[in-house]
């Protein structure tokens, strides 16, 4: 194989890296900011020009924070438990187109590390195994608070993996593909969001329990475990469960813009026009495809989208550990499982009638309906336990 290939590989890996390395500084203080502002509140604003130096100033103080490490811990895995975790949330964005492509010096660059025909298969792959760095690190812990939230870390993992799963099965469903280029490709006339918005939306709150975010941050309850499978940590071991959570905040973001928002593709009213990402820009005498559109819609995507869970995180109260597993397993699994099957129905009668009309409002139609009656059904069983309770 020729050398610059792995050149080019290690190149746009490393390119990479620092761009979720860097967001993941940033994401911090967005989230503080945004925390502020909905919370009526001034956030961090000292270190730097309205507080842009404060991801910096936060990696200063935890590099030089002193690490304690408890007596009776497993030490091998006790040290090699953050590293687990922080991994997977690196390579995971391998498969994740950012743009298309551009020449450089007579050659093909594409904005993406890896074209996998089964790009999907890799994403559910290392989402499935990024749970093992927590219950480790419980575990090793030696702590019944840290062992706590390493079981609720694997189980929650396991309740929403397979609603994830079928999530991942519409967009495939939709795309005709396994491949995240392929799939962003079949969105170019209409995004997924708008044939199956209920499964979007099933996506987005699934992606939030799967990254432990508020109100799903079971695993590490402060007022029931302390701080749960990270109580032990200290200095940059506590700093990689940190990046590795805000890093996995980004790549999902990335991962949903891509199955249902379009991915790196222009908004729809953009579309045709001198800012869509296949216009062609010309400048004097020197033409060039508008290419580099393509990582800034996908970054005002994902910037929207991390907003998203920024605003569940201050709006929503923590859910109660039996709830959150009921809601798991009798609720998103079954409803992911219908907006699965009417997908595939819609997909398929729509071929056999030749009607394009049952896949551009049959789908989302009906899934919308499917959708709200299950919020009607929660509502009114709770409304029962709860006159049944007083």
């Amino acid at each position: 194989m020729d050398w610059t290939i792995w050149l080019e590989w290690i190149l746009k890996g490393l390119v990479l890296c620092l761009i979720l390395l860097t967001g993941f500084a940033y994401l911090t203080l967005y989230e503080r900011r945004a925390l502020a502002r909905i919370q009526v509140r001034v956030g961090p604003n000292r270190a730097g020009p309205q507080g842009l130096l404060q991801p910096i100033a936060d990696a200063v103080k935890l590099i030089f924070k002193e690490e304690l490490t408890p007596g009776k811990v497993y030490k091998t895995v006790f040290f090699l438990a953050p590293v687990l975790t922080v991994v997977p949330s690196l390579i995971i964005a391998a498969v994740v187109p950012l743009g298309s492509s551009f020449t450089l010096f007579g050659r093909e660059i594409t904005l993406y590390v890896a074209d996998l025909n089964v790009g999907v298969l890799y994403l559910t792959s290392i989402a499935s195994i990024a749970v093992y760095g927590i219950v480790l690190a419980g575990w090793s812990s030696n702590n019944k608070y840290a062992m706590l939230g390493g079981i609720r870390s694997s189980a929650q993992m396991i309740s929403y993996e397979l609603s994830l799963g079928l999530c991942f099965v519409i967009a495939i469903l939709l795309g005709d593909s396994m491949n995240l280029n392929e799939i962003v490709a079949a969105q170019e006339e209409v995004w997924f969001v708008l044939v199956q918005p209920a499964g979007a939306l099933v996506f987005l709150i699934v992606t939030l329990a799967e990254v432990n975010r508020a109100p799903f941050d079971m695993p590490e309850a402060e007022q029931e475990l302390t701080a749960g499978y990270h109580s032990e940590y200290s200095g940059m071991k506590f700093a990689l469960f940190f990046m590795a959570e805000y890093q996995k905040m980004i790549v999902i973001s990335m991962i949903a813009a891509t199955l249902f928002f379009g991915g790196y593709r222009e908004f729809w009213f953009l579309k045709d026009t001198f800012f869509s990402v296949d216009a062609v820009w010309k400048i004097g005498s020197f033409q060039t495809q508008a290419w580099f559109l393509g990582p800034i819609y996908l970054l005002l995507k994902v910037v929207v989208l991390l907003f998203f869970m920024i605003w569940i995180r201050a709006t929503w109260p923590r859910i109660r550990y039996d709830r959150l597993m009921a809601f798991g397993w009798k609720v998103l699994l079954p409803l992911s499982l219908v907006l699965a099957f009417i997908t595939a129905t819609g997909i398929l009668l729509a071929q056999e009638l030749n009607n394009p009309m049952i896949y551009s409002i049959g789908i989302p139609v009906v899934s919308s309906l499917v959708a709200l009656l299950t919020v009607v059904l929660i509502y009114r069983e709770l409304r029962r336990k709860s006159h049944g309770r007083f």
